[in-house]
């Protein structure tokens, strides 16, 4: 899943820069307000994976008719006034889903902002492997649309910008992995809200918690150095979160989260020990970890380990 990172940020100056509004599809546009439209127009490429992010400050209609087989799932950030797609009347946070070669029809009454991504349907049986409802290309045919989680869409909604501004300042290329996991970060990000609102589905065989646990902690031990993201390991395992969760639960307290979290922090530490303070930085050796938020990645890290990254780094003659 992963792939050479690339990262553009450029500023827009008329709503023709909006063509492009998703990368590597076209979208015609009308303004609708009045006045200089400006904003920002961001994407984010990982192989043949892309996050776009767009904001602009006056209202627009947008029509895109798709000639290939991408799917695109979309999240509205954030709208001054009323946002509707199709049918559907959007609020903040909520996402919308564009099925390959159907046309998307949108209206933004006011200043506005939105994430998109685009990928292959054939990558979905890797993406959600842990829910069998979602990896399969049918269950993505049709125009849908997700209200979303109080909670967990606004952190999203909040997260990809984040993200975009972080994976921009990475000098030099991410490892496969490391860029395979910053994948599934924000695909995990846009989809969140789609995962919560199915209902549980207990249907299939779980193995006993300690079972699991170790069978996981076994393929962790095989990937080595690199970042595993959540989705990844219900993919490999056929499991859904809650059962992940739950497995994990049981035997150490904490979820699988957390659990790789630690185990991410561990191998921040390991490098910091073994690198001499000119070889590395942490902001290197954090990004290829996965970490996004330095301040927060630094509270976790003297959480766990009493001191902060910079001093372990320093620790080394």
């Amino acid at each position: 899943m992963g792939g050479p990172l690339t990262v553009s940020i450029g500023e827009l100056d008329g709503f023709e820069g909006l063509h492009q509004a998703v990368k590597g599809s076209h979208v015609d546009v009308m303004q609708l307000g009045r006045g200089k439209l400006r904003g920002t127009l961001s994407h984010v490429g990982i192989g043949d994976f892309s996050l776009s992010i767009g904001a602009f400050n006056l209202g627009v209609r947008t029509q895109r008719i798709s000639t290939d087989d991408k799917l695109i799932i979309g999240m509205l950030l954030s709208a001054e006034d009323r946002v509707t797609h199709w049918a559907f009347d959007m609020r903040p946070a909520d996402v919308l889903v564009i099925p390959p070669e159907v046309e998307h029809d949108g209206v933004f009454q006011g200043a506005s902002s939105y994430a998109a991504i685009r990928f292959d349907l054939s990558e979905l049986p890797a993406v959600f492997g842990g829910e069998p409802r979602l990896a399969d290309p049918e269950a993505w045919r049709e125009k849908n649309y997700y209200r979303a989680d109080a909670t967990i869409g606004m952190l999203a909604a909040r997260k990809l910008p984040q993200m975009v501004s972080h994976l921009a300042r990475v000098k030099g290329a991410l490892s496969d992995g490391a860029a395979d996991f910053w994948k599934r970060a924000i695909v995990d990000c846009v989809t969140a809200n789609i995962i919560t609102s199915l209902p549980p589905d207990e249907s299939g065989y779980l193995p006993s918690a300690m079972k699991l646990v170790r069978d996981v902690e076994d393929y962790l031990e095989a990937a080595g150095a690199r970042p595993v993201h959540v989705s990844e390991i219900c993919s490999e395992f056929r499991l859904s979160r809650r059962s992940l969760h739950r497995a994990f639960h049981e035997v150490f307290g904490m979820g699988p989260v957390t659990f790789l979290r630690h185990k991410r922090l561990c191998a921040i530490y390991a490098t910091l020990r073994e690198s001499a303070p000119g070889e590395t930085t942490v902001t290197e050796v954090a990004m290829q970890q996965g970490f996004i938020e330095l301040g927060r990645f630094a509270h976790y890290y003297r959480a766990v380990f009493g001191e902060y990254p910079s001093q372990t780094l320093g620790l080394q003659a």
